[in-house]
């Protein structure tokens, strides 16, 4: 039995421990290969202004920008200012993500996401289930930010012209993709037996297959949309990634969407965020005994 000590005592040692988890989980996602249209080890996908070391850059530099969002939620209740203290260190954090990488929007969806489950799970502690951190998340999500810059962005747009909930809609409804989807799909191919990279690939695709991507959406309409869901269901239909079949229907359907200039990106974010959840459960199963005590009063 292996026993850990997770460092809940107090606002400083949750957040550097939960931006630790989060920055893991978003080097993890970047590093997961092959992936469908997306950047990983062996090639930039269907971006020409990315690129793995960049994607490592943008996750280390964002680090600080999530331990302040666990900082300042920690043990607090969901409200407006707690949301709207999220969204100014969200919009501070794209700043240090676009100086970090000379311009390039590698993780914004990914702020929106993993930051408000880092806030769920700051205020919440470590008896919290991934399904009660993402209700949380959900909370404070469906409060106004009152002082949201008037802009117009890529999603913002791709929502109004499609109709689609994006990825505002996926945090408001508590992240159904990530806890219906993404978690059950890892943990289920994990029970197959599949390695690792197979179980997350699995999860990654299964959230595609479901997913109104806006990032699919953006950059090549209902066409790639309707392509790569179908394209990610084959794999699974032909049994995930652990097959020949499957393993070959993958790479057929990254071929598809680097030709049409298309990567489901809103599904990245929400595979990190799998990732994040899962991390942060394995300390409350039966694996692993936890020692952790102090400002919420629970002992495992």
């Amino acid at each position: 039995m292996i026993e850990y000590s997770v460092p809940w005592t107090n606002a400083d040692s949750c957040s550097t421990w939960l931006a630790d988890l989060v920055t893991k989980a978003l080097i993890d996602e970047a590093e997961l290969t092959p992936k469908p249209g997306l950047v990983d080890m062996e090639t930039t996908g269907a971006h020409t202004d990315l690129h793995i070391d960049l994607m490592r850059r943008s996750a280390q530099a964002l680090h600080e920008t999530f331990a302040e969002m666990a900082r300042v939620a920690f043990r607090r209740k969901p409200n407006q200012e707690l949301r709207e203290q999220l969204a100014r260190i969200g919009r501070d954090g794209e700043e240090v993500m676009l100086q970090a990488t000379g311009g390039t929007n590698t993780h914004r969806g990914a702020i929106w996401a993993l930051g408000l489950l880092t806030a769920g799970a700051a205020i919440h502690g470590p008896p919290a289930s991934p399904k009660e951190i993402a209700a949380l998340a959900g909370e404070i999500a469906r409060y106004p930010d009152r002082y949201a810059p008037a802009r117009t962005t890529n999603g913002i747009r791709v929502r109004q012209q499609y109709k689609v909930s994006g990825a505002t809609g996926e945090a408001q409804q508590g992240f159904p993709h990530v806890i219906r989807i993404g978690l059950p799909t890892l943990q289920s191919s994990r029970h197959r037996g599949v390695s690792e990279s197979q179980a997350k690939l699995d999860a990654l695709l299964a959230i595609i297959a479901s997913l109104d991507d806006t990032c699919l959406l953006h950059r090549g309409g209902r066409e790639a949309l309707h392509f790569t869901k179908q394209g990610a269901r084959h794999v699974l239909v032909l049994g995930g990634t652990s097959t020949e079949e499957g393993w070959n229907a993958l790479r057929q359907l990254d071929t598809g969407l680097i030709a049409r200039n298309a990567s489901p990106g809103g599904s990245a974010d929400l595979l990190a965020a799998t990732l994040f959840l899962d991390d942060l459960s394995m300390y409350r199963s039966n694996r692993y005994k936890v020692a952790i005590g102090g400002a919420f009063g629970w002992n495992n």
